[in-house]
């Protein structure tokens, strides 16, 4: 095996770049929107307040098909969506100030099931988020611009960190 190889339960390597404004944002959630692996994920969403989460997660629900209002979820924790043949969950868990929360709510059956999973804030579920297949880090800066470190936990998260790798 050489050394670029993924080892099973290793994450691949990151991939690094920026939004320069929100089309950029709106082009990197296509480019996921994409890739068939995207449709069973589960995407852990970092980053401050104000770092543009929420906004991403609007365009990737739009480049899925997902019409009408995406609102946050915030205040609701879950937010379902739907499109062709396609079930999503936007979670929110900036208001959880205990990981049991978590498991009171009855989450456990929405992550088992098939679907789109976006997890805003999922430090606050603590190790009750068991499977994240990418994680994506957003810093912002004061020019508006925002920094991007994409992370692949599985074989999911591998297949959708390639379509970053292949696209320039």
């Amino acid at each position: 095996m050489n050394s670029h190889s993924a080892i099973v339960g290793t994450p691949a390597q990151p991939w690094c770049g920026a939004w320069r404004d929100e089309s950029d944002t709106e082009a990197f959630a296509k480019r996921l929107a994409h890739c068939p692996a995207v449709r069973n994920a589960t995407i852990a969403l970092h980053g401050d307040l104000g770092a543009g989460k929420t906004t991403f997660v609007r365009h990737l629900l739009r480049a899925l098909g997902v019409s009408g209002r995406i609102k946050s979820p915030t205040y609701a924790v879950v937010e379902p969506h739907s499109a062709v043949d396609l079930s999503i969950w936007h979670f929110d868990f900036y208001r959880f100030s205990d990981p049991r929360e978590w498991e009171d709510a009855g989450f456990r059956e929405l992550f088992a099931s098939p679907g789109l999973k976006l997890v805003e804030w999922p430090e606050h579920a603590g190790d009750a988020l068991t499977v994240i297949d990418m994680g994506l880090h957003i810093q912002a800066h004061e020019d508006g611009s925002r920094r991007l470190r994409v992370i692949a936990h599985t074989d999911t998260g591998r297949a959708l960190l390639a379509v970053l790798h292949d696209t320039p």
